[in-house]
């Protein structure tokens, strides 16, 4: 009996706000939600941007002014509004309008000699044999040079690219717990891994207590890694700007590192750890091993997700570089305009000039449906599987390919295998990838038209995050996974309101892509589609929460289903609780450093398991031979 992967839980941060809850989901249709739910967001809002805060148990202002929930949208709205998804890079990433670099200048003598005084530290060694130094008085020297000198000058350009899908501002995840000098990267790691565990109303220790330690797995990565200056970015320039490189720099920069600091400072993991790096498709990479190893029993609850934070001028200038960005002067010229529109620089399907980048962590967390019907967890969604296919021999590595055909193709006959043709054709969406690049918006298109005639679907509707959050590379299907629970809990589509109408150039006459946010009803069906660099192609086929819930009373019957909703009970006011402390601020970050520490001297191991006195239950060796047919 193949296990369903469950989600139970998800968490994180991109531009659009928390993910837990459906509040970053929520602040893209934010004129579509009831007047609760736009309330609740717009206090969990502010709260993330450090407008109000709880002090002594009542919701006031920076000045320490008591503020009613309701007037939050009144006082802070367009504050709010204005400080989250794409918008123009802020000052805390760097300088878009006087980006620091180094000019190369050589330098020759106008008359016989380079002359200038520095302290006698400050020479180079070995000093250049051309060089004649004399000393000076107070620890100086005198320098002569007979020949020309290459310098590097501190100097400032006005960067060509001006938007990103930043953090709202004023989110600093590394002021929410010790964070010890990490990378911005890692800090939205324990961040979003603990918004993730707490979302799900059940306490981390409660899971582990009733599996074996081994039953846990791990699966995350970064593609660029961490290019902060606590990271690979201070490693590569320290030397050549006259900084020292850390003990620390190469380490956590390794695009591993997201998967690491959950297993040793949040959940403590011993099971299975993994990560897999697939360009765009990175979420989707990780999800597609956390389903495998679920659905063949190896594990019973999964972290899965992915960190990015690349909002600097290193990595902005590579991809713009390769002209994948979206620059000022082309976004003038698509809108026949002196200034360009930082908000609206991510079009996909429309008539576009290339992708906007962004920042943030994507989680979920997994359970086997046996163990999701056991806590009583609440039922998100689950994923039925995911598909990863490369594109073969290619003219570009940056192309896109034929790989995406497959993974989309089969993604669909699974669909309609398991739930048949009613559900895909009438309540089945595409999480498109969407970057907002021409060619993206003609190719991808094709294959979703192609498929969509092949299955006989008509007006399929397709959401396209990127036109709000911008892409954060790793974590980019991540945000399509959270925009996938947001439409099945809220039943708005999210349509492409920074276009004002579809490409002419795209294949659209079997889809549905909306310029506007609409009630699309119950969905049973999300298609999660990712075309990485380098013929890196995932598609996820995720199912329903009433889908899964429906599955699972036909599989363990109704009496079981019984006693799971009153279990449901429990969870889901321990999930309220964490709901309301969250939208307050208050998100209790799961950063354990140096704490709860396995004695290695105490483990107990013989021919059959090995037993640790901080875990309940043994971890299992395998004691059947799997290539007896063969021995």
């Amino acid at each position: 009996m193949t296990s369903l992967p469950v989600i139970v839980g998800m968490g994180g941060v991109n531009a659009a706000g928390r993910t837990s809850f459906h509040q970053g989901f929520r602040r893209i249709v934010i004129d579509k939600i009831n007047a609760q739910a736009r309330e609740e967001t717009f206090v969990g809002l502010a709260s993330l941007m450090k407008l109000v805060s709880l002090q002594n148990g009542k919701l006031c202002d920076q000045q320490g002014n008591e503020i009613n929930a309701s007037d939050v949208e009144s006082k802070f709205g367009q504050q709010i509004l204005d400080g989250t998804l794409i918008r123009k890079i802020e000052k805390n990433h760097f300088d878009v309008d006087a980006t620091h670099w180094h000019q190369k200048m050589h330098v020759r003598p106008v008359d016989k000699h380079l002359c200038f005084e520095l302290r006698a530290k400050e020479l180079p060694h070995p000093i250049p044999h051309a060089w004649l130094v004399t000393e000076l008085e107070g620890g100086k020297v005198s320098v002569e040079i007979p020949e020309h000198l290459t310098i590097f000058h501190d100097a400032y350009r006005d960067n060509p690219i001006k938007a990103a899908g930043q953090m709202p501002t004023g989110f600093e995840p590394g002021a929410l717990y010790n964070s010890r000098y990490q990378p911005r990267g890692l800090q939205a790691t324990i961040f979003a891994a603990t918004d993730a565990i707490r979302s799900t109303g059940i306490a981390w220790d409660a899971i582990v207590d009733i599996i074996t330690p081994d039953q846990v797995g791990t699966y995350s990565a970064s593609v660029v890694g961490q290019m902060q200056h606590e990271g690979l970015g201070g490693l590569v320039k320290s030397r050549l700007s006259g900084a020292r490189v850390s003990t620390k720099q190469l380490a956590l920069g390794l695009n591993t590192m997201s998967t690491d600091f959950i297993n040793a400072y949040v959940t403590g993991n011993v099971g299975t750890t993994f990560s897999s790096s697939g360009a765009c498709a990175t979420f989707l990479y990780n999800l597609r091993s956390a389903v495998q190893d679920m659905q063949a029993g190896r594990i019973r609850v999964a972290i899965v997700g992915s960190a990015e934070a690349p909002i600097t001028p290193e990595v902005i200038e590579g991809f713009g570089n390769m002209s994948a960005l979206a620059n000022e002067e082309g976004l003038k010229k698509l809108d026949q305009s002196d200034k360009a529109n930082h908000r609206r620089t991510s079009r996909p399907f429309g008539d576009n000039c290339g992708f906007t980048i962004g920042e943030g962590a994507q989680f979920i967390v997994l359970m086997d449906d046996a163990l999701a019907l056991e806590m009583g967890a609440n039922v998100m969604g689950s994923v039925a599987d995911v598909f990863v296919n490369a594109d073969g021999y290619k003219k570009s590595i940056t192309a896109p390919g034929p790989g995406n055909y497959i993974t989309m193709a089969k993604s669909v006959a699974l669909a309609k295998s398991v739930l048949g043709e009613e559900s895909l054709q009438q309540r089945s969406f595409i999480l498109a990838h969407g970057s907002s690049t021409p060619q993206n918006r003609v190719t991808e298109s094709l294959i979703y038209d192609r498929i969509a005639s092949s299955f006989n679907i008509e007006n399929w509707p397709v959401a396209a995050p990127k036109a709000f959050v911008g892409h954060t590379i790793g974590p980019a299907s991540g945000d399509q996974m959270a925009m996938a629970l947001g439409i099945f809990n809220d039943k708005i589509m999210p349509g492409v309101t920074t276009i004002d109408k579809v490409a002419e150039d795209v294949h659209n006459d079997r889809l549905n892509i909306a310029t506007d946010h609409w009630q699309c009803g119950e969905m049973d069906i999300a298609f999660i589609n990712s075309k990485g660099f380098g013929g890196n192609n995932a598609t996820a086929a995720v199912f329903s929460p009433k889908i899964t819930l429906t599955m699972m009373e036909k599989r363990y019957g109704e009496e079981a289903m019984d006693g799971y909703q009153q279990k449901l009970k429990s969870v889901t006011q321990a999930q309220e609780g964490y709901r309301q402390r969250a939208n307050q601020g208050d998100f209790d970050i799961i950063y354990k450093f140096g704490e709860g520490l396995l004695d290695e001297a105490a483990i107990d191991i013989n021919d059959e398991n090995l037993t640790f006195a901080e875990f309940t239950h043994a971890v299992k060796l395998p004691n059947e031979n799997p290539f007896k047919d063969m021995v």
